[in-house]
Protein backbone atom coordinates (compact mmCIF):
# COMPACT_ATOMS: atom_id res chain seq x y z
CA UNK A 1 0.00 0.00 0.00
CA UNK A 2 1.39 3.39 -1.01
CA UNK A 3 1.45 6.45 1.21
CA UNK A 4 -1.19 8.03 -1.03
CA UNK A 5 -3.53 5.03 -0.83
CA UNK A 6 -6.57 6.40 0.99
CA UNK A 7 -9.46 4.75 -0.86
CA UNK A 8 -11.44 1.71 0.23
CA UNK A 9 -13.80 -0.24 -2.00
CA UNK A 10 -16.66 -1.70 0.05
CA UNK A 11 -18.35 -4.80 -1.39
CA UNK A 12 -21.58 -6.34 -0.14
CA UNK A 13 -22.10 -9.53 -2.14
CA UNK A 14 -25.55 -11.10 -1.99
CA UNK A 15 -26.77 -14.30 -3.59
CA UNK A 16 -27.73 -12.49 -6.81
CA UNK A 17 -26.41 -8.98 -6.26
CA UNK A 18 -23.36 -6.86 -5.47
CA UNK A 19 -23.65 -3.48 -3.77
CA UNK A 20 -20.53 -1.36 -3.75
CA UNK A 21 -19.14 1.99 -2.69
CA UNK A 22 -15.74 3.56 -3.25
CA UNK A 23 -14.87 5.84 -0.33
CA UNK A 24 -11.95 8.23 0.20
CA UNK A 25 -10.95 7.85 3.83
CA UNK A 26 -9.35 11.31 3.99
CA UNK A 27 -12.79 12.79 4.58
CA UNK A 28 -15.28 9.97 4.05
CA UNK A 29 -16.24 11.22 0.58
CA UNK A 30 -18.05 8.73 -1.61
CA UNK A 31 -16.40 8.65 -5.02
CA UNK A 32 -18.78 6.14 -6.59
CA UNK A 33 -21.72 3.96 -5.58
CA UNK A 34 -23.53 1.23 -7.41
CA UNK A 35 -25.53 -1.98 -7.52
CA UNK A 36 -25.46 -5.06 -9.72
CA UNK A 37 -28.67 -7.06 -9.37
CA UNK A 38 -30.29 -10.16 -10.85
CA UNK A 39 -26.89 -11.80 -11.40
CA UNK A 40 -27.30 -15.03 -13.35
CA UNK A 41 -30.40 -13.84 -15.18
CA UNK A 42 -30.87 -12.52 -18.71
CA UNK A 43 -32.19 -9.25 -17.28
CA UNK A 44 -29.23 -8.38 -15.03
CA UNK A 45 -28.88 -4.68 -14.24
CA UNK A 46 -25.93 -2.51 -13.24
CA UNK A 47 -26.57 0.97 -11.84
CA UNK A 48 -23.45 3.08 -11.28
CA UNK A 49 -23.17 6.67 -10.05
CA UNK A 50 -19.79 8.46 -10.27
CA UNK A 51 -20.23 10.91 -7.40
CA UNK A 52 -16.64 12.23 -7.57
CA UNK A 53 -17.15 13.57 -11.06
CA UNK A 54 -20.66 14.80 -10.31
CA UNK A 55 -21.88 12.52 -13.05
CA UNK A 56 -25.32 11.13 -13.63
CA UNK A 57 -26.30 7.57 -12.82
CA UNK A 58 -25.47 5.12 -15.62
CA UNK A 59 -27.61 2.02 -16.03
CA UNK A 60 -26.98 -0.99 -18.23
CA UNK A 61 -29.03 -4.15 -18.67
CA UNK A 62 -28.09 -7.52 -20.06
CA UNK A 63 -27.02 -10.96 -18.90
CA UNK A 64 -24.33 -11.01 -16.18
CA UNK A 65 -23.54 -14.66 -15.67
CA UNK A 66 -21.91 -14.69 -12.23
CA UNK A 67 -20.17 -12.64 -9.56
CA UNK A 68 -16.89 -12.75 -11.48
CA UNK A 69 -18.57 -11.08 -14.46
CA UNK A 70 -20.37 -8.67 -12.12
CA UNK A 71 -17.19 -7.44 -10.46
CA UNK A 72 -15.45 -7.12 -13.81
CA UNK A 73 -18.36 -4.96 -14.97
CA UNK A 74 -18.03 -2.86 -11.81
CA UNK A 75 -14.28 -2.49 -12.43
CA UNK A 76 -15.00 -1.31 -15.96
CA UNK A 77 -17.44 1.33 -14.72
CA UNK A 78 -14.99 2.57 -12.09
CA UNK A 79 -12.16 2.70 -14.65
CA UNK A 80 -14.32 4.82 -16.96
CA UNK A 81 -14.35 7.45 -14.21
CA UNK A 82 -10.61 7.22 -13.53
CA UNK A 83 -11.30 5.19 -10.37
CA UNK A 84 -10.15 1.76 -11.56
CA UNK A 85 -9.26 -1.13 -9.29
CA UNK A 86 -5.66 -0.84 -10.48
CA UNK A 87 -5.35 2.63 -8.98
CA UNK A 88 -2.41 3.10 -6.57
CA UNK A 89 -4.82 5.11 -4.42
CA UNK A 90 -6.84 2.00 -3.57
CA UNK A 91 -5.74 0.88 -0.09
CA UNK A 92 -7.96 -2.15 0.45
CA UNK A 93 -11.24 -3.87 -0.31
CA UNK A 94 -13.63 -4.28 2.62
CA UNK A 95 -16.17 -7.08 2.47
CA UNK A 96 -19.38 -7.38 4.44
CA UNK A 97 -19.56 -10.91 5.82
CA UNK A 98 -22.78 -11.78 7.61
CA UNK A 99 -21.67 -14.54 9.99
CA UNK A 100 -18.35 -14.66 11.82
CA UNK A 101 -19.36 -17.04 14.59
CA UNK A 102 -17.36 -16.82 17.81
CA UNK A 103 -14.00 -16.76 16.05
CA UNK A 104 -14.25 -13.42 14.26
CA UNK A 105 -15.06 -10.57 16.63
CA UNK A 106 -12.95 -7.92 14.89
CA UNK A 107 -12.32 -6.90 11.26
CA UNK A 108 -9.94 -9.47 9.83
CA UNK A 109 -7.46 -9.54 6.93
CA UNK A 110 -8.57 -12.41 4.72
CA UNK A 111 -6.26 -15.36 4.04
CA UNK A 112 -6.88 -19.02 3.23
CA UNK A 113 -7.51 -19.92 6.89
CA UNK A 114 -10.08 -17.13 7.22
CA UNK A 115 -11.84 -18.27 4.05
CA UNK A 116 -12.04 -21.83 5.38
CA UNK A 117 -13.58 -20.64 8.64
CA UNK A 118 -16.16 -18.47 6.86
CA UNK A 119 -17.00 -21.53 4.75
CA UNK A 120 -17.28 -23.67 7.90
CA UNK A 121 -19.95 -21.25 9.13
CA UNK A 122 -22.15 -21.73 6.04
CA UNK A 123 -24.56 -24.10 7.87
CA UNK A 124 -25.53 -21.28 10.27
CA UNK A 125 -25.74 -18.66 7.50
CA UNK A 126 -26.73 -20.62 4.37
CA UNK A 127 -28.34 -17.63 2.63
CA UNK A 128 -25.49 -15.19 3.18
CA UNK A 129 -22.02 -16.60 3.77
CA UNK A 130 -21.79 -18.46 0.41
CA UNK A 131 -22.47 -15.22 -1.48
CA UNK A 132 -20.00 -13.33 0.71
CA UNK A 133 -17.36 -15.96 -0.07
CA UNK A 134 -17.99 -15.69 -3.80
CA UNK A 135 -17.46 -11.93 -3.69
CA UNK A 136 -14.25 -12.27 -1.70
CA UNK A 137 -12.74 -14.89 -4.01
CA UNK A 138 -13.62 -12.89 -7.11
CA UNK A 139 -12.08 -9.72 -5.67
CA UNK A 140 -8.96 -11.63 -4.63
CA UNK A 141 -8.53 -12.94 -8.15
CA UNK A 142 -8.79 -9.41 -9.55
CA UNK A 143 -6.41 -7.81 -7.03
CA UNK A 144 -4.37 -10.57 -5.33
CA UNK A 145 -1.83 -7.98 -4.15
CA UNK A 146 -4.37 -5.86 -2.26
CA UNK A 147 -5.43 -6.37 1.37
CA UNK A 148 -8.93 -7.83 1.54
CA UNK A 149 -10.68 -7.33 4.87
CA UNK A 150 -13.77 -9.08 6.24
CA UNK A 151 -16.06 -7.03 8.49
CA UNK A 152 -18.61 -9.25 10.22
CA UNK A 153 -22.25 -8.45 10.98
CA UNK A 154 -22.00 -10.55 14.12
CA UNK A 155 -18.82 -8.98 15.55
CA UNK A 156 -20.36 -6.06 17.47
CA UNK A 157 -22.61 -8.46 19.37
CA UNK A 158 -19.74 -10.69 20.51
CA UNK A 159 -19.60 -8.70 23.76
CA UNK A 160 -22.95 -10.13 24.91
CA UNK A 161 -22.58 -11.95 28.23
CA UNK A 162 -23.10 -15.69 28.16
CA UNK A 163 -26.45 -15.41 29.93
CA UNK A 164 -27.72 -13.29 27.02
CA UNK A 165 -26.06 -15.31 24.26
CA UNK A 166 -26.98 -18.83 25.43
CA UNK A 167 -30.23 -20.60 24.61
CA UNK A 168 -31.66 -22.75 27.42
CA UNK A 169 -31.04 -26.06 25.67
CA UNK A 170 -28.66 -28.92 26.42
CA UNK A 171 -25.20 -27.36 26.56
CA UNK A 172 -23.36 -30.23 24.84
CA UNK A 173 -25.81 -30.24 21.93
CA UNK A 174 -25.61 -26.46 21.61
CA UNK A 175 -21.81 -26.45 21.64
CA UNK A 176 -21.53 -29.34 19.19
CA UNK A 177 -23.62 -27.48 16.62
CA UNK A 178 -22.60 -23.88 17.47
CA UNK A 179 -26.16 -23.03 18.57
CA UNK A 180 -26.25 -19.70 20.36
CA UNK A 181 -27.37 -16.13 19.79
CA UNK A 182 -24.99 -14.25 17.50
CA UNK A 183 -26.99 -11.19 16.41
CA UNK A 184 -26.76 -9.35 13.09
CA UNK A 185 -26.75 -5.81 11.64
CA UNK A 186 -23.71 -5.31 13.87
CA UNK A 187 -22.03 -2.66 11.72
CA UNK A 188 -25.21 -0.59 11.83
CA UNK A 189 -25.67 -0.98 15.59
CA UNK A 190 -22.02 -0.03 16.19
CA UNK A 191 -22.20 3.04 13.96
CA UNK A 192 -25.56 4.27 15.24
CA UNK A 193 -24.75 3.80 18.93
CA UNK A 194 -21.58 5.89 18.51
CA UNK A 195 -23.39 8.57 16.51
CA UNK A 196 -26.13 8.73 19.14
CA UNK A 197 -23.56 9.35 21.87
CA UNK A 198 -22.02 12.11 19.74
CA UNK A 199 -25.47 13.64 19.24
CA UNK A 200 -25.77 13.84 23.03
CA UNK A 201 -22.30 15.38 23.27
CA UNK A 202 -20.93 12.39 25.19
CA UNK A 203 -18.37 9.63 24.79
CA UNK A 204 -19.91 6.23 23.87
CA UNK A 205 -18.56 4.83 27.15
CA UNK A 206 -20.90 7.19 29.03
CA UNK A 207 -24.12 6.35 27.19
CA UNK A 208 -26.67 3.52 27.31
CA UNK A 209 -28.60 3.28 24.03
CA UNK A 210 -31.40 1.12 22.64
CA UNK A 211 -30.82 0.95 18.87
CA UNK A 212 -33.78 0.04 16.66
CA UNK A 213 -32.58 -0.91 13.16
CA UNK A 214 -35.86 -1.04 11.26
CA UNK A 215 -35.66 -1.99 7.61
CA UNK A 216 -37.08 -4.96 5.72
CA UNK A 217 -34.90 -6.86 8.16
CA UNK A 218 -35.19 -5.44 11.67
CA UNK A 219 -33.29 -5.81 14.92
CA UNK A 220 -32.91 -4.15 18.29
CA UNK A 221 -29.87 -3.93 20.53
CA UNK A 222 -29.10 -2.85 24.07
CA UNK A 223 -25.76 -1.03 24.10
CA UNK A 224 -24.21 -0.21 27.48
CA UNK A 225 -21.23 2.13 27.40
CA UNK A 226 -20.45 1.28 23.78
CA UNK A 227 -20.72 -2.50 24.23
CA UNK A 228 -23.63 -4.65 23.09
CA UNK A 229 -25.18 -6.53 26.00
CA UNK A 230 -28.21 -7.94 24.18
CA UNK A 231 -29.73 -8.04 20.71
CA UNK A 232 -32.92 -9.38 19.21
CA UNK A 233 -31.62 -11.59 16.38
CA UNK A 234 -30.18 -14.94 17.36
CA UNK A 235 -28.60 -17.95 15.68
CA UNK A 236 -30.03 -16.57 12.45
CA UNK A 237 -31.64 -13.25 11.42
CA UNK A 238 -35.11 -14.79 11.96
CA UNK A 239 -35.44 -14.17 15.70
CA UNK A 240 -36.75 -10.97 17.27
CA UNK A 241 -38.81 -8.14 15.82
CA UNK A 242 -41.58 -8.49 13.23
CA UNK A 243 -39.91 -7.82 9.87
CA UNK A 244 -40.89 -7.31 6.26
CA UNK A 245 -41.07 -11.01 5.41
CA UNK A 246 -39.75 -12.71 8.60
CA UNK A 247 -41.87 -13.73 11.56
CA UNK A 248 -39.48 -12.76 14.32
CA UNK A 249 -40.13 -14.39 17.70
CA UNK A 250 -42.39 -17.42 17.49
CA UNK A 251 -43.11 -20.47 19.64
CA UNK A 252 -40.61 -23.10 18.39
CA UNK A 253 -43.38 -25.70 18.59
CA UNK A 254 -45.11 -23.98 15.66
CA UNK A 255 -42.53 -25.65 13.40
CA UNK A 256 -43.31 -29.09 14.85
CA UNK A 257 -47.03 -28.42 14.49
CA UNK A 258 -46.67 -27.42 10.83
CA UNK A 259 -44.62 -30.53 10.12
CA UNK A 260 -46.94 -32.96 11.91
CA UNK A 261 -50.36 -31.45 11.22
CA UNK A 262 -49.89 -29.54 7.96
CA UNK A 263 -47.40 -32.00 6.50
CA UNK A 264 -44.96 -29.23 5.60
CA UNK A 265 -41.32 -30.07 4.96
CA UNK A 266 -38.44 -28.37 6.76
CA UNK A 267 -37.66 -26.34 3.63
CA UNK A 268 -41.30 -25.26 3.28
CA UNK A 269 -41.39 -24.10 6.90
CA UNK A 270 -38.10 -22.25 6.37
CA UNK A 271 -39.56 -20.40 3.38
CA UNK A 272 -42.77 -19.66 5.28
CA UNK A 273 -41.03 -18.10 8.28
CA UNK A 274 -38.33 -16.23 6.35
CA UNK A 275 -40.10 -15.12 3.17
CA UNK A 276 -43.86 -15.36 3.68
CA UNK A 277 -44.31 -14.09 7.22
CA UNK A 278 -43.86 -10.77 9.02
CA UNK A 279 -45.74 -7.87 7.48
CA UNK A 280 -46.16 -9.53 4.10
CA UNK A 281 -47.69 -12.58 5.73
CA UNK A 282 -50.00 -10.49 7.88
CA UNK A 283 -51.33 -8.12 5.23
CA UNK A 284 -49.72 -8.89 1.87
CA UNK A 285 -47.42 -5.84 1.89
CA UNK A 286 -43.94 -5.39 3.36
CA UNK A 287 -43.57 -1.71 2.39
CA UNK A 288 -44.43 0.42 5.41
CA UNK A 289 -45.47 3.32 3.16
CA UNK A 290 -48.07 1.15 1.46
CA UNK A 291 -49.27 -0.23 4.78
CA UNK A 292 -49.78 3.30 6.13
CA UNK A 293 -51.64 4.27 2.96
CA UNK A 294 -53.96 1.31 3.40
CA UNK A 295 -54.52 2.18 7.06
CA UNK A 296 -55.49 5.72 6.05
CA UNK A 297 -58.07 4.18 3.74
CA UNK A 298 -59.54 2.11 6.58
CA UNK A 299 -57.91 -1.25 5.77
CA UNK A 300 -58.27 -3.33 8.95
CA UNK A 301 -55.83 -6.02 7.89
CA UNK A 302 -53.10 -3.42 7.38
CA UNK A 303 -53.99 -1.85 10.73
CA UNK A 304 -53.62 -5.18 12.51
CA UNK A 305 -50.25 -5.83 10.86
CA UNK A 306 -49.04 -2.39 11.96
CA UNK A 307 -50.30 -2.92 15.51
CA UNK A 308 -48.54 -6.30 15.77
CA UNK A 309 -45.32 -4.70 14.45
CA UNK A 310 -45.51 -1.88 17.03
CA UNK A 311 -46.48 -4.21 19.89
CA UNK A 312 -43.31 -6.25 19.34
CA UNK A 313 -41.22 -3.07 19.17
CA UNK A 314 -42.62 -1.85 22.48
CA UNK A 315 -41.86 -5.19 24.11
CA UNK A 316 -38.22 -4.93 23.11
CA UNK A 317 -37.93 -1.31 24.20
CA UNK A 318 -39.32 -2.32 27.58
CA UNK A 319 -37.15 -5.42 27.87
CA UNK A 320 -33.96 -3.60 26.95
CA UNK A 321 -34.79 -0.77 29.34
CA UNK A 322 -34.82 -3.42 32.08
CA UNK A 323 -31.58 -4.99 30.80
CA UNK A 324 -29.77 -1.63 30.72
CA UNK A 325 -31.20 -0.28 33.96
CA UNK A 326 -30.61 3.28 32.77
CA UNK A 327 -31.49 4.35 29.26
CA UNK A 328 -30.03 7.59 27.89
CA UNK A 329 -31.41 7.32 24.36
CA UNK A 330 -33.52 5.32 21.95
CA UNK A 331 -32.23 5.58 18.37
CA UNK A 332 -34.29 4.77 15.28
CA UNK A 333 -32.38 3.91 12.12
CA UNK A 334 -32.51 2.16 8.70
CA UNK A 335 -35.20 2.59 6.04
CA UNK A 336 -38.31 2.42 8.22
CA UNK A 337 -36.69 3.84 11.34
CA UNK A 338 -35.35 6.87 9.50
CA UNK A 339 -38.37 7.63 7.31
CA UNK A 340 -41.57 6.37 8.95
CA UNK A 341 -42.63 9.01 11.47
CA UNK A 342 -45.83 7.08 12.39
CA UNK A 343 -43.73 4.07 13.43
CA UNK A 344 -41.55 6.19 15.71
CA UNK A 345 -44.56 7.93 17.23
CA UNK A 346 -46.46 4.69 17.85
CA UNK A 347 -43.44 2.82 19.24
CA UNK A 348 -42.89 5.43 21.96
CA UNK A 349 -46.55 6.29 22.65
CA UNK A 350 -47.55 5.39 26.19
CA UNK A 351 -43.96 5.13 27.46
CA UNK A 352 -43.96 8.50 29.20
CA UNK A 353 -43.60 6.87 32.62
CA UNK A 354 -40.35 5.38 31.30
CA UNK A 355 -39.14 8.88 30.40
CA UNK A 356 -39.76 8.53 26.66
CA UNK A 357 -41.80 10.85 24.45
CA UNK A 358 -41.84 12.16 20.88
CA UNK A 359 -42.42 15.78 19.86
CA UNK A 360 -44.86 15.67 16.92
CA UNK A 361 -43.33 18.63 15.07
CA UNK A 362 -39.75 17.38 15.47
CA UNK A 363 -40.81 13.87 14.45
CA UNK A 364 -42.38 15.19 11.25
CA UNK A 365 -39.11 16.77 10.05
CA UNK A 366 -37.33 14.87 7.27
CA UNK A 367 -33.55 15.11 7.27
CA UNK A 368 -30.45 13.10 6.44
CA UNK A 369 -28.77 14.35 9.63
CA UNK A 370 -28.86 12.78 13.11
CA UNK A 371 -31.47 14.59 15.18
CA UNK A 372 -33.46 14.48 18.39
CA UNK A 373 -37.23 14.11 18.12
CA UNK A 374 -38.01 14.10 21.86
CA UNK A 375 -39.21 17.16 23.80
CA UNK A 376 -36.73 18.90 26.09
CA UNK A 377 -38.46 17.62 29.22
CA UNK A 378 -38.07 13.94 28.26
CA UNK A 379 -35.70 12.02 30.54
CA UNK A 380 -34.69 9.71 27.67
CA UNK A 381 -33.57 11.19 24.35
CA UNK A 382 -35.37 9.78 21.31
CA UNK A 383 -33.28 10.17 18.17
CA UNK A 384 -33.31 9.48 14.46
CA UNK A 385 -29.78 8.51 13.39
CA UNK A 386 -29.24 7.58 9.72
CA UNK A 387 -27.10 4.48 9.52
CA UNK A 388 -24.05 4.15 7.27
CA UNK A 389 -22.92 0.54 7.21
CA UNK A 390 -20.67 1.07 4.19
CA UNK A 391 -18.76 3.88 5.90
CA UNK A 392 -18.45 1.76 9.04
CA UNK A 393 -17.00 -1.12 6.99
CA UNK A 394 -14.63 1.27 5.21
CA UNK A 395 -13.45 2.82 8.49
CA UNK A 396 -12.82 -0.56 10.11
CA UNK A 397 -11.03 -1.81 6.98
CA UNK A 398 -8.82 1.28 6.66
CA UNK A 399 -7.94 1.30 10.35
CA UNK A 400 -6.88 -2.34 10.18
CA UNK A 401 -4.64 -2.04 7.12
CA UNK A 402 -3.02 1.09 8.57
CA UNK A 403 -2.52 -0.36 12.05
Amino acid sequence: MTATATRVLVLNSGSSSVKYQLIDMNDGTRLAVGLVERIGEQTSRLAHTPLAAGGDKRETEGAIADHDAALKAVATELAADGLGLDSPQLAAIGHRVVHGGLKFTEPTVIDDAVLKEIERLVPVAPLHNPANLTGIRTAQAMRPDLPQVAVFDTAFHATMPEYAARYAIDVETADAHRIRRYGFHGTSHAYVSRKTAALLGKDPSEVNVIVLHLGNGASASAVAGGRCVDTSMGLTPLEGLVMGTRSGDIDPAVTFHLKRVAGMSTDEIDVLLNKKSGLIGLCGDNDMREIRRRIDEGDERARLAFDIYIHRLKKYIGAYSAVLGRVDAVAFTAGVGENAAPVREAAVAGLEEMGMAVDASLNAVRSDEPRLISPEYARVAVAVVPTDEELEIAQQTYALVNA
